[in-house]
Parts: structure tokens; sequence; C-alpha cells
């Protein structure tokens, strides 16, 4: 079994456009297409080790009942306008990362969102509760980030 989901998509926005939103706390919840992020809080990130508050439910996934509580996102990677990646932490410290690799391309940018919990402790693996977030999920997350950057874009005529 794969430990690492990676989806992309083309979005018709610049890299640095697209990068705005991923480095703005309230960017990941506009674009969280989970239903999980309720709100967030802090600065936008600039640099490793850089972190931000995002309050959570864990209802919308009506897997675990966790209700209502907070993750810090910690920054991972960052490289302006071409990657950036997160880990959450709070109550568990798993270790799972997600992030997002943009690549510069005639049509805009091509965007890979990625999810890996590869360096998870086998106890957390054995217990079947990865991937936390869908494929489904991921690729969804990249249509809502796509109208997010690119409102103006064309729409197919019904």
């Amino acid at each position: 079994m794969t430990e690492r989901i990676e989806v992309e998509r083309t979005i018709a926005a610049e890299p640095a456009a697209i990068f705005g939103v991923l480095t703005d706390p309230g960017g990941h919840v506009a674009i969280d297409s989970s239903g999980m992020l309720m709100s967030a809080g802090g600065e936008r990130v600039g640099a490793v080790g850089d972190t931000f508050v995002v309050h959570m439910d864990r209802e919308a996934l009506n897997d675990y009942p966790l209700g209502l509580y907070d993750v810090t996102v910690r920054i991972v990677t960052f490289d302006p306008d071409r990657e950036i990646a997160w880990t959450p932490e709070g109550q568990l410290n798993l270790g799972h990362v997600y992030g997002y690799k943009l690549e510069p391309i005639k049509e805009g940018t091509r965007v890979t969102s990625y999810y890996d919990w590869s360096s998870v402790e086998q106890t957390w693996k054995d217990a079947s509760i990865f991937p936390v977030i869908p494929e489904g999920a991921l690729r969804a997350t990249l249509g809502i980030l796509a109208r997010t950057v690119a409102p103006g874009r064309p729409r197919p005529s019904a």
C-alpha cells in the first residue's frame, strides 16, 4: 500500500498567486474540501518553522468523534512560488505531511498536491487511520484553489 498520495492540476494563474493563498492561514480554510478546517489564526508564513493555528472539526469526516479541536500547522518545506509543505501538530504529533509543488507552465501553473504519511510510526499505520484525507479530497481542494485564484476564467456554457 502506498504511503503517499499525489494529484496534479493545471491552474490558470501564476505561481505567486497560488503561493499567496498557500502561505495565508485563511487561504487554507478557503480552499479546504474536507470540511474539517473551520477557521485559522496567525500570520502569513514565510519560512520553515513558521506556524499558525487551525480550528478543526473532525465530525465533518464522520470517522472519529474528536469534535472541535485545534492543530498547529508547522511549515517543513518553504521554497517561494515553488513548494510549501507542513505537518499538523497538537495532541497527536504523527508526522504526516501535506504540501504543494508549483511548476510554471505556458497555461499557468502545474500544481501537485501531496499527502505523505511514510514517516508515521508503524503503530499508527497499523491502526488503519491513514490516509486521513482521501485522494478525491485532494483533487477537490485543487478545484477550489483554481476557482479561488482565477475567479474570472471562462466557464463552459450550459
